[in-house]
């Protein structure tokens, strides 16, 4: 089964080099940035509102808790926001590529 994981970064070079560990350690097969997104948020009751570099990564399911522990590690803020799930379909090819990182 594949999984993926959403993270924002507070630009590309910081997710550039979480994304060279994880594809070193392998953890992910692949990761999209996105390029800068606009955030809005609330913390520690404040607002906010910065650009930061979105990044998707693409594993397999096996391995989504490690993977997901390990952005949080590398990642420079606090309290990143680092979410994972597990998908329900993929194609074939897809799956079979994200599974070899299991075995």
């Amino acid at each position: 089964m594949s999984a993926l994981i959403w993270c924002p970064f507070p630009d590309e070079g910081a997710a550039a080099t979480a994304a060279t560990v994880l594809l070193d350690e392998r953890l992910i097969a692949c990761a999209n940035l996105l390029g800068t997104v606009r955030s809005l948020y609330e913390w520690d009751g404040q607002r906010g509102d910065t650009r930061e570099t979105a990044v998707l990564f693409k594993t397999d399911a096996a391995l989504l808790d490690r993977a997901v522990a390990r952005i949080a590690e590398l990642h420079p803020y606090d309290a990143p926001a680092v979410m994972g799930w597990r998908c329900d379909a993929a194609a074939p090819a897809t799956a079979g590529w994200l599974g070899k990182l299991a075995r």
